[in-house]
């Protein structure tokens, strides 16, 4: 099943893009988008994705979100977590490059979220769309337990400011803006706006897996720094997260595509607002571990194999 999965995960334009983009760039093949297009098909994603999200909630009752609501609150306290422990334990790293990581670890990939809806979609595989509001919970819970994790290595000043970073970063405000707008104006009213936001939307995001694959190589090319424990470690923390977002899917009575959901999120490793936030609370800690981490190791491998084993575990579970 998951080595079906995974072919049906590789052969879609979005990850062939990635691939393509990530060899050429290491072959020295120039595939990079102009500069200005990269912010420009980020907001749209996003965008679109807290539309899709809030088209959801104005659908679904109290009773439907609760638990999914609080099962995302608990992942977002363990998953950072584990990773810290996981780091502190076996990679041998200090509490404040631990808790850098961990932060990225308990926070969430916006990009790897959207190619899995992307892949559930071509699958015909149904799920909650009220999953971009889990999403937004756990950016900010998994980054705030981290810092907490790092103790004593910020300061009361900086915590603050690197928590208002992501609270009111662009990640966030955007999704955050989606949902409002979903909810606000409703399917009925939003269907002019379908070929925008819903037909461009796998094109979009083809584009963009372009520019992360040219990013994600000379991410890869900064491993020796990072060392074979926090590779390995790069593919462990994400599948230990995964699954136990697929438990904690099925345990909120998600369906299967909402478990595969959860667990996508929980596996995932943020780069866009964890980055942001470390850098501020924790100026200490090296970018090569945790940028390198983050893009170089996990994001190419929950693009590729990620994806494929959490709707595997979604499948085995529900």
């Amino acid at each position: 099943m998951i080595a079906a999965s995974l072919a049906d995960n590789l052969l879609t334009a979005p990850v062939i893009a990635f691939i393509v983009a990530l060899v050429a760039t290491f072959l020295r093949f120039e595939v990079r988008l102009p500069e200005s297009l990269y912010p420009i098909l980020s907001t749209f994603l996003l965008l679109a994705i807290g539309i899709k999200g809030g088209r959801a909630l104005a659908e679904a009752s109290p009773s439907e979100i609760w638990k999914p609501l609080l099962a995302a609150l608990v992942l977002g306290v363990i998953t950072p977590i584990i990773a810290f422990g996981l780091l502190r334990l076996f990679g041998k790293l200090d509490i404040v490059n631990s808790a850098a990581i961990a932060a990225h670890y308990g926070s969430v990939s916006a990009v790897t979220f959207t190619v899995l809806i992307s892949s559930l979609e071509s699958r015909n595989m149904s799920y909650e769309g009220f999953a971009a509001g889990l999403l937004a919970v756990l950016e900010i819970v998994g980054i705030i337990v981290a810092l907490f994790l790092a103790g004593g290595a910020s300061s009361g000043s900086s915590w603050k400011e690197a928590l208002s970073e992501v609270i009111r970063g662009r990640s966030i405000a955007l999704l955050v803006a989606g949902l409002i707008i979903g909810s606000a104006v409703g399917t009925e009213r939003l269907a002019p706006t379908d070929p925008l936001f819903v037909g461009l939307f796998g094109g979009a995001l083809t584009l963009f897996l372009i520019e992360l694959g040219v990013i994600a190589a000379e991410r890869l090319r900064d491993i020796k720094e990072a060392g074979v424990r926090l590779v390995i470690l790069g593919i462990v923390i994400p599948l230990v997260n995964g699954f136990l977002g697929a438990l904690a899917g099925t345990a909120a009575g998600l369906s299967t595509g909402g478990v595969a959901v959860m667990a996508t999120l929980a596996g995932s490793a943020s780069y866009i607002a964890a980055p942001a936030a470390v850098r501020i609370a924790l100026p200490k800690a090296s970018p090569g571990l945790y940028v390198t981490a983050s893009l170089g190791i996990t994001f190419p491998f929950n693009l590729t194999i990620g994806i494929p084993t959490y709707i595997a575990m979604a499948n085995a579970l529900t």
